[in-house]
């Protein structure tokens, strides 16, 4: 390779070490913000609140409330639904925030800014 033209034949403009720390600067934003993610909760609802799930950002269900108004030994199948809707409410809810805080660091193309 001739002396300043670059890496790979891109031309003078391209600096490589400069290209690294933007991608070790990147690769800590994503971590931080994984960190983030897994202390991040989320709620769902169902039946006009009477089921609350809550969930972490990873996707673990950390909590299900269950008001004693929709508690029917005769309409068990009503209530399972409702947890069915209000867990999945709240994983949509923890799936779109952290879509959402890594589209913010990767600028929405996945993998460190789309380089990879």
């Amino acid at each position: 390779m001739a002396k300043g033209k670059g890496f790979g034949g891109f031309g003078g403009g391209m600096n490589m070490q400069a290209m690294m720390k933007q991608a070790q600067k990147m690769q800590e934003n994503m971590m931080k913000a994984q960190e983030e993610i897994a202390q991040m909760e989320t709620t769902g609802t169902a039946g006009g609140g009477m089921v609350t799930a809550t969930v972490t950002g990873t996707s673990t269900l950390k909590s299900i409330e269950i008001k004693p108004d929709v508690v029917d030994p005769d309409d068990i199948d009503m209530l399972q639904d409702l947890v069915v809707a209000a867990v999945n409410e709240a994983l949509k809810a923890a799936n779109e925030k952290s879509q959402s805080q890594m589209n913010a660091i990767t600028g929405g193309m996945g993998g460190l800014g789309g380089l990879f």
